[in-house]
């Protein structure tokens, strides 16, 4: 028989897929049970088998969700993200990017020199003039570097441009919302892969037990805007108990969460004592790993029944957060109330949140949609920066501002005094990060008058989450788990860098 090979203490442990979790945790009396009436496969199986020890897999911990015994692979500057996710593609130009020359191009027409072959959207691809349009905003300087920022869209995003770097060369290749949307939260353009909420609590885990790893809330701005599909925060080939768990407002934040009419919580804990005990029979029958993922999730939902609540009620908050958030935090369901839940989240010890704020996707009448969606974001943004730092908790908290991709210089839609549109752009778009040892007050990367190509310092999106999978004490490149034959990972196939740049 071929011998086990014992890994050596210095050799890296490497996160394992369900299908290796399969093959370690089959005993040999599951072995027997499916492999009966076929010797050969039986055979076979023996050799697949071993003990968890033998092949380096980590021991039982008592945690409900302990993450990876060998991560973090270094001291982290951050213990927790938190990710405002502007969904529809929010204009750079109009935020954050702005060039004094824009005012000069308006109304001329994009130069094929510029474009540069750039691939259209099916917005664009019928239209036979490009002509650029600046911004129909107010921009000044603001901060100990002058920094360029929309005084009428963003008045309180300005005031605190010391506490953040700003990142305007993002780059993705992806020109259509959900690729985009799917690339920069999973690291691919396919589907079925892990998101980046996912892979932190199944590399980090959690330090609270009552309640999940991830959690996600979504917003909406002028309008409902693209559709959001729950693989956004899906967990991919990863056990299903580390997805994203969506909040909603309401009196159910959790779907199937409360009990039914007539069931009172000492029934239900009978019930699940009974269901466990069934899932744990039928584990040691065939060894299906997703089975403790499903005894995992039913306890936490049980435990999720007295968490939830007190955590989704703000009746506790003062007057004062109020004030500071914004007159919509006391809205269930805004993103000013949902940006409130995600401080306490945070307070609770959830390793990972991310807000999504749905209606930014403006091919036309840009001014006015635009203006709504910055009033409800801005206020409440920034309230959570100041009172995370007030609370001590921001120089250990990552806080990320951005979208999937920009917007494009030329105009879509009727082009007049007050009203545009504009088209899709991810040659280059800005994304604000504070706080977990990124630099303060720092403006990273350039591009051309037109905001259009990037002359300077690019940051891919898989860039960006390597440095923020870096601040976790996480170094991407061996942060991987075997599936369909490959090494896969957050960061893609490709050789992303940590941008260290914009690191404290």
């Amino acid at each position: 028989m071929k011998h086990l090979r014992v890994n050596s203490p210095q050799r890296t442990l490497k996160p394992m897929n369900p299908i290796q979790e399969y093959e370690l945790q089959m005993t040999r009396r599951q072995l027997l049970h499916r492999g009966r009436g076929c010797l050969g496969a039986a055979a076979l199986s023996t050799l697949l088998a071993g003990s968890p020890q033998a092949n380096g897999a980590p021991g039982p911990r008592s945690s409900a969700n302990p993450g990876l015994a060998e991560l973090p692979h270094f001291p982290g500057t951050a213990k927790r993200v938190i990710y405002l996710f502007l969904a529809g593609g929010p204009s750079h130009i109009d935020m954050f990017d702005y060039k004094p020359a824009m005012e000069k191009l308006h109304g001329t027409e994009l130069p094929d020199s510029i474009r540069n072959g750039q691939r259209l959207t099916g917005m664009s691809s019928g239209q036979k003039t490009f002509p650029c349009v600046s911004p129909m905003f107010k921009f000044k300087q603001y901060g100990e570097r002058g920094t360029w920022v929309n005084s009428e869209l963003l008045p309180h995003t300005a005031s605190i441009v010391d506490e953040m770097t700003i990142v305007r060369t993002m780059n993705t290749e992806a020109v259509n919302h959900d690729p985009a949307m799917t690339y920069i939260n999973t690291g691919t353009q396919q589907l079925g892969r892990p998101s980046m909420g996912s892979w932190l609590s199944y590399g980090l885990g959690s330090e609270n037990e009552n309640l999940p790893a991830y959690v996600t809330m979504i917003s909406r701005g002028a309008k409902a805007g693209q559709a959001l599909f729950s693989r956004l925060w899906g967990s991919g080939f990863l056990p299903s108990k580390h997805q994203g768990v969506q909040f909603r407002s309401g009196e159910d934040p959790v779907l199937y969460l409360n009990n039914p009419n007539g069931i009172d919580p000492e029934t239900r804990r009978q019930m699940l004592d009974g269901i466990a005990e069934l899932n744990a029979t039928r584990f040691n029958d065939v060894g299906d790993p997703e089975i403790q993922t499903r005894i995992a999730q039913y306890e936490m939902a049980y435990r999720m029944q007295t968490s939830v609540p007190d955590l989704m009620d703000l009746s506790s908050e003062s007057e004062d957060t109020y004030k500071l958030y914004g007159d919509d935090s006391k809205k269930p369901g805004t993103f000013a109330a949902n940006c409130i839940i995600a401080r306490r989240l945070a307070e609770r010890g959830v390793p990972f949140v991310q807000l999504f704020h749905r209606g930014w996707d403006q091919h036309g009448n840009l001014p006015k949609e635009l203006t709504t969606n910055c009033k409800s974001v801005d206020q409440p943004a920034v309230a959570l920066v100041k009172d995370l730092k007030q609370r001590g908790m921001l120089e250990d908290t990552v806080v990320i501002f951005g979208g999937e991709f920009g917007r494009t210089i030329y105009s879509q839609g009727k082009l007049t005094e007050t009203s545009h549109g504009r088209d899709h752009h991810g040659r280059c778009f800005s994304t604000w990060v504070a706080g977990g040892g990124f630099k303060q007050g720092f403006d990273y990367g350039k591009t051309d008058d037109y905001s259009y190509n990037i002359v300077e310092d690019p940051v891919h999106i898989n860039d960006f989450n390597a440095t923020i999978l870096h601040t976790l004490g996480i170094d991407h490149e061996r942060f991987t788990v075997k599936h369909q034959g490959l090494d896969a990972k957050l960061t893609g196939v490709e050789s992303p860098r940590v941008v260290k740049e914009i690191l404290a």
